[in-house]
């Protein structure tokens, strides 16, 4: 059994959570809380050096970091990562656009304001609307991100989306993200961002 390494708030952990549970993949949940420097410990650091979660540990001891990495990882070969060339490079461009456009802008508000008690600054909450932007117009004519299917991008941006209000967001102005919020809900094996299914 894989073992993941994880803070059940966060939506880095939850992205490889809502997988495994979609992939039907049991695993063994090991909690580590992020505000209480759990992941700064020698023991964690020796697990990852750069002292984030999430981490899977494969059942040969290897491990794996970086949560969009792990999915492509558990993907391969499943119907949630396409086998045709560019399919698979789009679904990497949103990823990519999840990690560098995306959540350092509402996840980072999400953490501040919800977690923090603290003012998000006018820069964070202005380029995070700039990403649901471009994710409502891309959204106005398919159903997913890449190929009209269910896939890893799909995954990757819905993790903190749909907690996107908890950092102030407000998605009524967000007809297709909405929609689209809930067609992944309603994908099979769905589960809640702080559920221990298998912990």
């Amino acid at each position: 059994m894989v073992t993941l390494y994880d803070y059940l708030p966060s939506g880095n952990g939850y992205k490889v959570r809502l997988l495994l549970s979609q992939l039907g993949v049991r695993f063994r949940l090991v909690e580590k809380d992020i505000m209480k420097g759990e992941t700064r410990t020698p023991d964690f650091l020796a697990i990852n050096p750069n002292g984030r979660i999430p981490v899977l540990e494969l059942e040969d001891g290897r491990r794996l970091a970086e949560s969009d990495a792990i999915l492509f990882y558990l993907a391969e070969g499943t119907r949630f990562l396409p086998e045709e060339r560019l399919a698979r490079a789009e679904v990497l461009q949103w990823m990519f656009f999840e990690q560098y456009s995306h959540e350092p802008y509402i996840a980072v508000a999400r953490f501040w304001t919800h977690y923090l008690g603290k003012a998000v600054d006018a820069e964070k909450t202005e380029r995070g609307y700039q990403a649901l932007d471009v994710m409502e117009r891309h959204l106005g004519v398919r159903q997913f991100f890449v190929g009209e299917r269910y896939t890893i991008a799909d995954v990757a941006l819905y993790a903190y989306t749909h907690v996107a209000h908890e950092g102030g967001f407000n998605l009524v102005a967000y007809p297709n993200v909405r929609a689209w919020l809930g067609r992944v809900a309603s994908e099979p094996g769905h589960v809640a961002i702080t559920r221990r299914q298998f912990g």
